[in-house]
Order: structure tokens, then sequence, then C-alpha cells
């Protein structure tokens, strides 16, 4: 298989993981927390991770550089991020916490 592939395959998992943790902060599940910016931020931090570990895996320049990791890495995250946190959120049974309760 294709380095890219492999790349595009991690951040795809790591996008899975970053959408259920911003679904957790987003709603309030832990003891109340409910704050958009820090889900967000968490998910940035998760696909910081994963770039690193790719880099790692495969090194620097088997995976391109920024632009190789832009295209095999970021772009799947953020798609697979941001549509299965919206619909988490959508298919939500229990409304969010209001803040400041």
């Amino acid at each position: 298989m294709d380095v890219d592939a492999k790349v595009t395959i991690i951040h795809m998992f790591t996008g899975i993981i970053a959408a259920l943790i911003s679904f957790v902060l987003t709603t309030g599940l832990i003891s109340g927390i409910n704050n958009e910016p820090i889900a967000i931020l968490m998910a940035f931090v998760v696909l910081y991770i994963s770039g690193q570990v790719s880099e790692r895996i495969f090194g620097k320049e088997a995976v391109g550089g920024f632009k190789g990791w832009l295209w095999s890495g970021i772009v799947p995250f953020l798609f697979i991020w941001i549509v299965l946190w919206i619909l988490l959120i959508n298919i939500n049974p229990v409304p969010p916490i209001p803040a400041g309760i």
C-alpha cells in the first residue's frame, strides 16, 4: 500500500476519535463541561499528534512534508471530524447542558 494511503487511513481513524472527543466535550457528558472552543482545540491537538506519529512512522520525506501532509492527512481528518461531529450532535437524544449551570 502507498504511504499516502496509509497516512490517510491514520488520519481518518484519528478524525473519528477527535469527533467522539468533540461530541463528549460539546454535550457536557464529562462533569457538565460543554465548551465548543475546547472541543475544537482538542481536535487540532489530535490532528497534530497524528501528523507527528505518521511522520515518525513513515519519515518526513516519504510523507512529503507539509504539502503531502495537507492532502493526505489534514483534508481527510477535517472532513471526517466535521461530518461525524455534526452527525453525532444532530442524532443526540439528550440536549446539551446549558453553560452556567
